[in-house]
């Protein structure tokens, strides 16, 4: 009865054993079906993670932020801070078994640069990235600036994974179609079925770092054959599968339900991203009203926090209001805007749209219904701004059908949009340079498209200086001006449990779920 309520979920029956059966498999429940597999079209959590699965990267960020090498086995840095000359570790194999060359990874730069904010700002600040031989590259820069290390040592937003030249040379704009890393883990493409299933295996080529595990950088010691993610978008049926025993991790413990698992003997809950999450509303300035810069603010003024993390996540244990942009207690922490952002004001939101001239403009909120992590933040939204006098549309969909929808720029009338709301780890949002959402150079700026130069100046000071006090300076500035123009409105922070079975060891503490360095005891 337990293999059919998992078969069921995930829409296919098992087959009668054979050697695959009979491999240690990890079954995982993540947060969102997997159906987008280019990691650099994408911001989307779910193709990040898989991303993390078959590739690798450069650089990496260890548990207390301190970039070390992964792919590399140096860097070397010129007299004047201009050049950085990066060169492979020795043995790195593709999973098709041709060797990893510098020209795959300069191939694989370029083009995730086109995508990702931090790598757009990184490339207009490059004079060049040649290759040198086989195993190295370098990269100089028009003035002394450590961009080259905070860029590709990125964790999260879109990750710089590197892939096969022939691969890389896609256009940015065009979704890869081989899914070839030279990662801990294969993609078993024979076995993908979008939005409810995917499996990894083994490696066996794969040569971990000697390094201990530590975030995202050490060693990634793969302890398992296979990795299988399967959906189950109702929250009870993945409990339940995780009690019985027929999936082993669940990425995101739903709140409501600690309760039912918290006393079961053979289930752990942990926190393994303890900087957690931040929710943020996002307007499209496209499109009327929110291209007028009055009715941006009304909206925000319109949202308080409390509203949207007791509906988000209800236990005060796992949330706190934050009026920071960049991280509450980290380094970047700024008050400035709280006035708009954490409580909120539908008084001032509704002068503001009575100064604004609002016309009852329709507000088209994109409502995911299958995700517990986005799904709440549009509802409070949406009752926020009716009680201010917007006239709200939702439309439910589900989450990947967002992550499509909030690329168009697209009137109204033809499938556009005005607000959605998703979540950042604090990891990808910790200055605004990681910070893709405060980028706001126009149509090369995220979902949304603000234009605000002067934002994107402060950005670009941001990084040519490596002193800190004068960072703080800027990034204070810049997050003022995010909130006055309404570029990203934070809902606050948050932490969010995962639950696995005893009999895995326990995960690697990241700002990503990762699947290396986890044991199972048992098939």
């Amino acid at each position: 009865m337990r293999t059919f309520a998992l078969a069921a979920a995930i829409g296919f029956a098992f087959i009668a054993a054979t050697p695959v059966a009979q491999a240690q498999t990890i079954n995982a429940v993540m947060h969102s079906g997997l159906r987008v597999l280019d990691p650099v079209m994408t911001t989307a959590h779910i193709t990040r993670n898989h991303g993390y699965m078959i590739y690798d990267t450069l650089l990496a960020t260890d548990v207390s932020n301190q970039i070390k090498p992964q792919m590399l086995e140096k860097w070397d840095v010129s007299a004047d801070g201009k050049s950085y000359t990066f060169t492979l570790r020795a043995g790195l194999k593709w999973h098709d078994g041709q060797p990893v060359k510098a020209d795959d990874c300069v191939a694989s730069i370029k083009r995730w640069a086109e995508q990702d904010k931090m790598g757009q700002m990184m490339t207009g600040m490059m004079s060049e990235m040649k290759v040198i031989n086989d195993n190295s590259f370098v990269m100089t820069f028009k003035r002394p600036t450590d961009m080259a290390l905070r860029a590709v040592a990125k964790p999260s937003g879109i990750a710089p994974f590197m892939m096969p030249k022939r691969i890389a040379q896609t256009p940015s704009n065009q979704p890869i179609k081989e899914f070839i890393g030279s990662g801990p883990f294969k993609m078993v493409v024979a076995e993908f079925k979008p939005g409810l299933q995917v499996v990894y295996e083994k490696n066996k080529d794969y040569v971990p770092r000697s390094e201990p595990a530590s975030g995202m950088a050490g060693g990634k010691v793969v302890s398992v054959d296979r990795v299988k993610w399967v959906s189950m978008p109702d929250s009870m049926t993945a409990v339940n599968a995780l009690i019985n025993g027929e999936i082993d991790y669940l990425e995101q413990m739903p709140y409501d339900l600690l309760p039912v698992v918290e006393k079961n003997p053979n289930v752990a809950i942990d926190v393994f991203d303890p900087a957690g999450y931040q929710t943020v509303m996002r307007m499209n300035f496209l499109n009327p009203p929110f291209d007028n810069k009055l009715v941006r603010q009304a909206a925000m003024y319109a949202v308080g926090q409390q509203d949207v993390l007791q509906a988000l996540v209800g236990d005060p244990k796992y949330f706190k209001t934050c009026a920071a942009l960049f991280g509450c207690g980290l380094t970047f922490d700024s008050q400035a805007g709280a006035e708009v952002s954490v409580k909120a004001d539908i008084q001032k939101a509704k002068a503001l749209l009575k100064q604004a001239g609002y016309t009852n403009a329709p507000v088209v909120i994109l409502q995911p219904t299958d995700n517990a992590s986005v799904k709440a933040q549009p509802v409070v939204i949406g009752q926020a701004l009716r009680a201010a006098g917007f006239n709200v549309q939702m439309q439910a969909m589900d989450w990947q059908s967002v992550v499509t929808r909030r690329a168009s720029q697209a009137p109204l009338a033809e499938g556009g949009w005005s607000i959605f709301a998703t979540n950042n780890v604090i990891a990808e949002a910790s200055d605004p340079l990681r910070a893709f959402g405060v980028a706001a150079n126009g149509k090369q700026a995220w979902f949304g498209w603000p234009d605000v130069p002067k934002i994107e100046e402060l950005r670009a000071q941001f990084a040519l200086t490596t002193n800190v006090t004068e960072q703080k300076k800027l990034a204070n500035e810049i997050q003022a001006l995010v909130i006055d123009e309404g570029v990203l409105l934070p809902m606050g922070q948050y932490y969010i449990p995962a639950a696995y079975r005893k009999v895995l060891s326990k995960p690697t503490e990241a700002p990503v779920p990762v699947f290396w360095n986890m044991k199972k005891s048992g098939k």
